[in-house]
């Protein structure tokens, strides 16, 4: 399998994804490579010493960056040699198994849009993150910025996706779909949690359980937890505040160090064509590795063409 990593994404790059791609590869089985899209004198430079699993690096080199600050679609239109453009652009062409970043999220949604493309039938393709269950266990939330106004129909195909990708990744059997809500009454919340809630309790694409409170988010009540991307993106951040908070008051303890996001390294685009990996913009050396390996892991799942054959079942 070919991993390929956008060498510079992040605010740590190139010097965080090199010493996470070295990591990665030490970890992968031996048949697997990375290949390294950045630029090639950068590269070298930071890989001088290091000369175990070189044969299983690749480099691609690139002229141009897309920057954390520019414009999604301006960025992907005008840097046709950026790292981000032309790792897309590999794994469009089967080049690639799988592309990871932790560089512009919203040019490698917008690019994977513009190359791999969207699954047919999928309205709006979504991003979760992980959470931490105190019985042990690990639940996802999405979305959690890619959209962030949508309708029922939207929320409910959220929760398809999260159950398909909670059941062939997580090997979750009969995920629990929960609706995040500010009760767990039938009636409660907006018109859009309201008219969710009544399309999706007539699901058989999934078991749904009905609405969940944030106060229950780490009681493992819902194996995928479904919420608009506003929603999401405002939950996300208090989460990581609340983890940097007690770690920086020494409060920590084995449940509150699985809050850290390098554990997890970073969240598929769920609902296109192919394996795309965004990381967070301030990825570690850790981080960066767990990105790749969850990289491989939803390739080898083939997580894509498991949402074509449900989407094909849901919609016949």
């Amino acid at each position: 399998m070919k991993i390929g990593l956008d060498v510079m994404g992040g605010d740590f790059a190139p010097s965080a994804t090199i010493e996470g791609a070295l990591m990665a590869v030490s970890a992968l089985p031996e048949e697997d490579s990375i290949v390294l899209v950045g630029d090639e004198s950068a590269i070298r430079s930071h890989l001088t010493g290091n000369t175990d699993h070189l044969h299983r690096l690749e480099i691609v080199h690139t002229s141009e960056v897309i920057k954390m600050g520019e414009k999604p679609l301006k960025a992907i239109s005008s840097k046709h040699d950026s790292s981000i453009t032309v790792g897309l652009r590999m794994l469009k062409n089967k080049q690639l198994d799988a592309f990871a970043s932790a560089g512009n999220s919203g040019a490698m949604l917008v690019g994977s849009m513009y190359s791999v493309g969207a699954i047919p039938g999928v309205i709006r393709p979504a991003t979760f993150t992980h959470v931490p269950q105190e019985n042990g266990g690990t639940s996802i939330i999405l979305d959690i910025g890619t959209n962030t106004d949508v309708k029922a129909d939207v929320l409910y195909q959220f929760a398809l996706l999260g159950s398909i990708y909670a059941e062939n990744v997580m090997n979750i059997k009969q995920p629990r779909i929960g609706l995040l809500n500010i009760g767990e009454e039938d009636g409660k919340g907006n018109l859009l949690t309201q008219s969710a809630f009544q399309v999706m309790k007539e699901s058989k694409d999934f078991y749904f359980k009905g609405n969940i409170e944030s106060r229950d988010l780490f009681k493992s009540k819902a194996d995928v937890i479904v919420c608009d991307g506003f929603t999401g993106n405002i939950l996300l951040k208090q989460i990581e505040a609340f983890y940097r908070l007690l770690q920086k008051r020494n409060l920590m303890d084995s449940f509150f160090e699985r809050l850290n996001y390098e554990n997890y390294g970073g969240s598929p685009i769920l609902g296109i064509n192919g394996t795309v990996i965004l990381g967070h913009g301030i990825s570690s050396a850790v981080a960066i590795k767990n990105m790749i390996i969850l990289a491989k892991d939803i390739s080898t799942a083939n997580l894509s063409e498991k949402v074509k054959q449900a989407l094909y079942k849901y919609s016949n």
